[in-house]
């Protein structure tokens, strides 16, 4: 990978765990205990409120306690490194965590959303801010908007909920425009972020997948390299230039 190139890294819940968080489910569907139905789709939220609240005031707690690992960390050393040089660089993360951005990476894209941050679950609010999660506020009672009194919700992208249509358009821009598309830490399972590999390997972009196994679509890589982004990471950006 020349230091000059244009690169596109999609980020997965792997990278994550590395760090300690638990990745999206466990292996009999549950998530932390609980139905992905029942807290991370608007119908959970619309049902019971107060559990999802509680479920994501426990997800903040856990990430807070949690740091940025080597692989975040070598993510900015390769940023830095590809801008000094006159190259580009995008972070997609489908992570919510904020870890990328607590290790110092720049140009992210947190495509599912931001967990430290709130909205207006009222679509037809014209107060379309989101607000930075407060534990001594929203620990007490659910949040409501300031602006119209509906109830506010996690910043995050849900089930059955579409993407940020600014974000989605400009990811998909640098990816139809990289060098290089790296994966690292998905499964390749969900759409339409999965499908970024495909659109990049058209384009001319060579695709590079680092995993602990391969993801649902490895056919699209056209190198896959087995390991810990731990691991990798460090080592792929020491090759760089």
């Amino acid at each position: 990978m020349d230091d000059d190139a244009s690169v596109v890294v999609l980020t997965g819940a792997g990278i994550s765990a590395e760090s300690g968080l638990s990745t999206f489910r466990d292996s009999d569907g549950l998530w932390e205990k609980h139905r992905v139905e029942d807290v991370a789709t608007p119908e959970g939220f619309r049902h019971d409120p107060e559990l999802v609240w509680r479920f994501y005031s426990s997800r903040r707690k856990n990430a807070r306690t949690c740091q940025p690992n080597d692989g975040h960390k070598a993510l900015v050393d390769l940023e830095r490194r590809l801008k000094s040089k006159n190259g580009s660089f995008l972070l997609v993360t489908q992570n919510i965590d904020g870890l990328h951005q607590r290790a110092g990476s720049e140009n992210v894209i947190p495509i599912h959303g931001g967990l430290m941050e709130t909205r207006c679950s009222n679509i037809r609010c014209e107060d379309s801010r989101t607000a930075v999660y407060d534990d001594k506020v929203y620990d007490d009672e659910l949040p409501k908007c300031e602006k119209c009194s509906h109830l506010l919700r996690p910043n995050v992208v849900w089930f059955g909920e579409m993407l940020d249509v600014a974000q989605q358009r400009e990811a998909i821009w640098a990816v139809r425009k990289c060098d290089w598309f790296l994966a690292i830490g998905t499964s390749g399972t969900v759409y339409p972020v999965a499908g970024y590999v495909q659109d990049a390997r058209a384009a001319g972009a060579r695709t590079v997948l680092a995993n602990l196994k391969a993801a649902d679509n490895l056919h699209a890589f056209h190198s896959f390299i087995p390991g810990r982004a731990t691991d990798v990471l460090p080592k792929l950006v020491a090759t760089t230039g």
